[in-house]
């Protein structure tokens, strides 16, 4: 009796470890070792979070260090630039910005980058005032003090050349680009920066006043093939959706001589989309060009 009540707890004992080796192998036990898995894995899949924090936070530190951020002049870079839209939008040449921040590859600008878009100012070297050499030491006549005054205040004139030169720029004459009908008219609050021409495919799109044409190609997404001039300091106009462009970058052009031929480059159907720019800003064509 007693050998099998000790068989009998042998057994007990044995079918209790064999439970717990089944329980053991269970799936559910090893899901700690594949959780740890994954968060190793998500802890590689989530190591370039810091990195893109860093340049960020590069960027970030490099904009509040450049003096220059935020003064007229200068354009801080954004998200999707590039230097053919930064030259567009400060109406200038991109040749011209590459130049003056002298760019090695005009294609890579990085975020946060502070551009000069605007010439650099030319230095003014002030001339050594000479003292006129007195023959005498009798004091001079009353009236003989006001002369050399008189005689000082008379270069202080740049300013009013300035404005006359600014005035002058402001008085340019545009026409029509193109000879087809009026699609869309220009406005600010649809984001509509131009005025949209109708016309059929090979239609001529002509200079509107003469100019230096800054770009011509297309690599400014939304404008298809486009034609920009600049006309003086203050003014440029875009060409854009063209089929055929007819002259280069750096040529000058005559008002109303063909510069390209109408198409539906990166657009819905043929048509000229053309803008008249004033420092850069958009301003209503319509505002500048004959009356039909």
């Amino acid at each position: 009796m007693s050998i099998s009540l000790l068989r009998l707890g042998a057994l007990s004992v044995t079918v209790c470890v064999l439970a717990l080796a089944a329980c053991s192998s269970k799936p559910g036990l090893r899901a700690p070792v594949e959780d740890r898995g994954r968060t190793a894995q998500h802890a590689q899949a989530t190591a370039a979070t810091p990195a893109q924090a860093l340049d960020a936070s590069k960027a970030a530190s490099t904009l509040a260090l450049d003096p220059n951020a935020g003064k007229p002049g200068y354009y801080t870079v954004k998200q999707g630039d590039t230097l053919i839209r930064i030259g567009l939008e400060s109406g200038q040449s991109h040749r011209d910005i590459a130049r003056w921040n002298a760019l090695d590859n005009p294609n890579r600008i990085e975020i946060g980058q502070v551009l000069r878009v605007a010439p650099p100012e030319e230095a003014v070297v002030a001339k050594p005032v000479t003292a006129a050499k007195v023959t005498s030491t009798a004091l001079p006549p009353a009236g003989a003090a006001s002369a050399p005054a008189k005689a000082a205040s008379a270069p202080v004139s740049a300013p009013a050349a300035n404005n006359a030169n600014s005035s002058s720029e402001d008085d340019i004459s545009f026409a029509w680009p193109s000879k087809g009908e009026l699609l869309d008219g220009f406005d600010e609050a649809k984001n509509r920066k131009g005025v949209d021409i109708g016309g059929a495919s090979g239609d001529a799109v002509l200079a509107a006043a003469d100019g230096k044409v800054v770009y011509a190609d297309a690599g400014l997404r939304g404008y298809g093939k486009l034609i920009i001039l600049k006309h003086n300091s203050m003014y440029l106009t875009a060409y854009a959706h063209n089929q055929t462009l007819l002259v280069k970058e750096d040529q000058m052009v005559k008002k109303g001589q063909k510069i390209a031929e109408m198409g539906n480059t990166d657009a819905d159907r043929v048509k000229l989309h053309f803008e008249v720019r004033k420092q850069g800003k958009p301003v209503d064509p319509s505002k500048y060009l004959p009356a039909r």
